[in-house]
């Protein structure tokens, strides 16, 4: 299928090769894992099949150095299938918000009705050390980009689901909340740019996220999103930012994160 085919129709044949490739009638439950969030899914729930994303049709190879490239199919509860993708494509790869959102309507064509988005992120509040997990109540797209087309009007009132988000605390009491405020990268946002964010109501900051949730409710999906502060964002440190440390806070943080997904596995 040509390149400039509509979403819709890649979406629907990559849902198709990835319901044939998994073994399996369909997904329920589909969640991205962003940066520091992979390890944490490790020996989650009952594999059932696993392939690399490159094989589906639309997807491509990841291009960041601790983002995967596999979709890996679970059996939940009750016999449900969750889709967990290891990776995610970034506005900043060039290839346009089509591309950002190829994997939510992946996941919504073969069936998924409940979408997990995670990611790593700067945080603006002083309180959320590094290894935070931070629940995800609105955002703001600061991108200029959206994966709709024409006049899809879609309301974004509650678009990070209340009652999912009410699940995760259900799981893990001690979790906050804050705004996300996706900005395009793939340069860290400069200090006067993560002020700027915060007297918008911004919590967090990061690259990724947003254009996916516009996707998922375009879609009808339900949304929950869980960002991973892994620094300070620029200027409240006294640091310079590295994905290095990105990475490593992630690694601090697996207990926590794998108690929480574990948790919204058996609940969402």
């Amino acid at each position: 299928m040509s390149h400039h085919a509509a979403p819709d129709a890649v979406a629907a044949e990559a849902a198709e090769a990835l319901r044939a490739r998994l073994g399996v009638p369909r997904v329920d439950l589909a969640l991205v894992l962003g940066s520091g969030w992979a390890t944490a899914a490790d020996g989650l729930g009952e594999p059932i099949a696993q392939c690399p994303l490159a094989c589906l049709p639309g997807f491509t190879a990841p291009v960041v150095a601790g983002h995967g490239g596999v979709v890996r199919a679970l059996r939940l509860p009750g016999g449900r299938v969750a889709a967990l993708l290891t990776g995610r494509t970034h506005l900043y790869e060039g290839g346009g918000a089509d591309a950002v959102a190829h994997g939510v309507r992946t996941a919504a064509a073969a069936g998924a009705t409940r979408l997990v988005l995670t990611n790593g992120c700067g945080g603006l509040d002083p309180a959320w050390t590094p290894g935070t997990p931070v629940l995800i109540a609105d955002h703001i797209n600061l991108t200029g980009a959206t994966p709709l087309r024409g006049a899809a009007f879609v309301d974004m009132t509650d678009a990070y689901s209340p009652a999912l988000r009410a699940l995760a605390r259900g799981v893990d009491p001690g979790l906050h909340e804050g705004v996300y405020v996706q900005f395009a990268g793939p340069q860290y946002e400069t200090p006067a740019e993560v002020r700027m964010a915060g007297i918008l109501g911004g919590s967090l900051v990061g690259m990724s996220t947003a254009l996916e949730t516009i996707a998922a409710r375009e879609a009808g999906m339900e949304v929950l999103g869980i960002s991973l502060v892994t620094n300070a964002a620029a200027g409240l440190s006294g640091r310079p930012l590295s994905h290095a440390d990105v990475i490593e806070a992630g690694r601090a943080a697996v207990p926590r994160l794998r108690a929480l997904l574990a948790g919204l596995l058996e609940v969402l």
